[in-house]
């Protein structure tokens, strides 16, 4: 549930998640194979299955216990939520005491099958229950929300098992853990109803702002960090050791992660501020602020044959195309977020924004406008000749891994005549990373032969000479422009480098009044990023060489890669991660969360290669996992970013009341300032 309700947000982070990720049924049929649990079989004489978080599609919930009432009785539903404990009455009947973040509910199992499944599940695990709702016998209702009510079950899907050993029983009120171990396991303290309701409480006190913390332990998530050093590791039987540091949180990123798979909330979000040790630029600060939410029981994609899939893909829920689009999972998330942003831009800005927002996988966005954040405000679009080329340079480029690209500005073209006077003046620059070629014939190809790009590909004139028809293919005239680029035929990085010409020809054709940008705002998702790269220049002061997330390490693949991550295809395997871009900037992100330990820890030790240090950092988190988290996801707004376009300024620094130079530095505070030597020393810092 929403639990915060500042006035422009509130509304829209109240409706629940439309839709749900699918995965396999643990499901008991008979004798001959029953059902998969991530692929495996599983048969009558396997008794006991290996009990493994699911990682792909499965039904959505229907209702939460809250919104199971009387008037549902003898329907069909389904729950999300955590097993509790088994009331056993006999061989074929026992009763289940079932919860999720709204309240209790009790589970009826009769029928083998479904009996069978639910008591090889261990308690504390999140499982989606499928069955039909009715009214409990009169001597049976009790007087507690849904102390009347009980579900018959007909199937069972496990979404994450618990382990069968917790630190403590959350739910045994009785008999609790001691305080220490309580705060230790904060996340499965958070299950306990009454603390649950605390927080909740709180957060309605505070009404405009979630409580997380500032100061958490450093860890290599991919950016530089801030280091607080304390006065604790200089007192007592400390004093001998090194000192010890807290680190400034880059982002809230697992305290809001371990809020929702403690199971205490669905969904939150908050305000929340960042600290980053970066170089600074005109839209970034080394301390900024986030608009965050995080929801739980997020979709993995849509179950292939599902309902909601053949609504989508009719164009019944949506416009066409928008099933198809959107195939990673997060669909939860990204309604939400569409739906602040248009409430954001009806109130400030008066502009009614469309239903949807446009998809564009990453790998399209890379090949047509060479960025993964695009400006679609003006066209210009990079293009693939290589199909174009005479085999033996289409060969050359293949042996390479290679793909020639060109970037043309056309005379004949209408819609390229405002980037004619740029393209004349960036041709003849003399600092540019890639060459410009005017073509001064329609039918001379020389501004290929000349290329550096391709020389030393070419092998001879008669190669030249099968150029013949290119330029029609291209819609080159004379008076046009062109520039071409080599890139690897899978694209990486952020952007490309006729990305950047096409971005300088805009800039240049705006500076000389031929080009006036739109008004209305282009909003557009990026999808499909690869999970893992080696092209991010910002992340390999931690990565030494070694593969880093492109998101975060905590972001899943996209299901249909899965297998491909297990066997080593690192390269080929793209994550559940989406980035949400206006008028070519980028203003927020997020993803689906890797909700199975096991999954984590094999992308901590065998794809990123953390040593032990680095792994034990995150620890709480993998046993956070093994508790039975739920699949989760989330979003984070750059909030400067967002005012700085809804106040039209370019730098964040004007949106800011005390903003930080582009060094970092704070000429109004006079900091980072130099600290006395005795105060260094009751850190236990000693200067050089």
């Amino acid at each position: 549930m929403n639990i915060t309700k500042p006035n422009l947000l509130r509304q829209v982070l109240q409706p629940a998640c439309s839709r749900i990720l699918r995965c396999h049924h643990v499901v008991y049929t008979g004798s001959r194979t029953i059902g998969t649990t991530s692929g495996i079989p599983l048969t009558e004489k396997s008794h006991t299955p290996t009990l493994t978080a699911r990682r792909s599609p499965y039904p959505r919930p229907t209702h939460t216990s809250l919104s199971l009432t009387p008037e549902v009785a003898d329907q069909k539903v389904i729950l999300a939520g955590w097993l509790v404990s088994e009331s056993k009455v006999g061989k074929t009947l026992s009763f289940f005491k079932f919860r999720d973040t709204h309240g209790t509910i009790q589970l009826v199992a009769s029928q083998n099958e479904a009996l069978k499944a639910l008591r090889e599940i261990t308690p504390n695990s999140t499982v989606l229950v499928q069955g039909t709702m009715r009214l409990r016998p009169e001597h049976q209702r009790r007087p507690v929300p849904g102390g009347s009510l009980e579900v018959m079950v007909d199937s069972v899907t496990l979404l994450n098992p618990a382990d069968r050993t917790l630190p403590f029983d959350p739910l045994d009120e009785h008999n609790l853990a001691n305080e220490h171990t309580r705060l230790q396991y904060r996340y499965l303290d958070l299950r306990r109803s009454s603390l649950a309701q605390n927080i909740k409480k709180r957060s309605e006190v505070a009404h405009t702002i979630r409580s997380t913390p500032i100061l958490l332990r450093s860890t290599p998530e991919g950016a530089r960090e801030f280091l607080v050093p304390t006065r604790l590791s200089a007192n007592g039987a400390e004093a001998s050791k090194q000192p010890l540091f807290y680190a400034l949180t880059q982002s809230p990123q697992q305290p809001k992660q371990l809020l929702v798979a403690s199971g205490a909330v669905d969904r939150y979000y908050q305000l929340a501020k960042c600290f980053r040790d970066e170089d600074g630029r005109k839209d970034r600060q080394p301390e900024f602020t986030q608009v965050d939410l995080e929801m739980a029981w997020v979709s993995w994609g849509e179950e292939t044959g599902s309902v909601e899939g053949a609504r989508a893909e009719s164009g019944e829920r949506s416009p066409p195309g928008y099933a198809t689009e959107w195939r990673i999972g997060g669909a939860e998330v990204r309604d939400i977020v569409e739906q602040v942003v248009r409430r954001v831009w009806a109130k400030v800005e008066g502009i009614e924004l469309p239903g949807y927002f446009r998809v564009m996988t990453y790998n399209e966005a890379m090949a047509r406008y060479g960025s993964d954040k695009p400006d679609l405000r003006f066209g210009l679009e990079a293009q693939d000749i290589t199909p174009y080329l005479p085999t033996p340079l289409r060969g050359a480029l293949e042996q390479r891994g290679e793909i020639l690209e060109a970037l043309c500005v056309r005379r004949s073209a209408a819609d390229n005549a405002p980037f004619l006077n740029a393209a004349a003046q960036l041709s003849e620059g003399e600092q540019q990373a890639v060459r410009g070629f005017k073509v001064t014939d329609g039918t001379d190809t020389l501004w290929l032969v000349q290329s550096p790009v391709v020389s030393d590909l070419l092998s001879g004139t008669a190669v030249a000479r099968d150029f013949a028809g290119l330029n029609a293919h291209l819609g080159l005239d004379q008076g046009g422009y062109v520039w071409l680029s080599r890139r690897r035929r899978k694209p990486e990085g952020g952007s490309t480098s006729l990305g950047r010409v096409r971005l300088e020809l805009a800039s240049r054709a705006e500076s000389l009044k031929d080009l006036t940008m739109p008004t209305e705002p282009h909003f557009l998702w990026v999808t499909e990023f690869p999970l893992f790269t080696r092209a991010d220049a910002d992340k390999e002061f931690l990565a030494h060489g070694r593969w880093s997330s492109s998101h975060h390490p905590f972001t899943a693949p996209m299901w249909q890669d899965v297998e491909k991550m297990y066997v080593g295809d690192f390269e080929s395997v793209r994550g559940q991660h989406y980035d949400l871009v206006l008028n070519g900037v980028e203003i927020g992100g997020g993803s689906v969360r890797i909700h199975d330990a096991a999954m984590q820890e094999y992308v901590f030790k065998e794809i990123l290669e953390l040593d032990r240090q680095e792994k034990a950092s995150f620890n709480h988190l993998l046993h956070a996992l093994r508790c039975g988290a739920p699949p989760h996801g989330g979003f984070a707004f750059g909030f400067d970013r967002l005012m700085a376009i809804l106040c039209k300024t370019e730098s964040i620094r004007d949106v800011i009341a005390f903003p930080k130079t582009g060094t970092g530095t704070d000429l109004l505070f006079k900091s980072p300032a130099k600290v006395r030597k005795a105060a260094m020393a009751e850190y236990g810092i000693q200067p050089l």
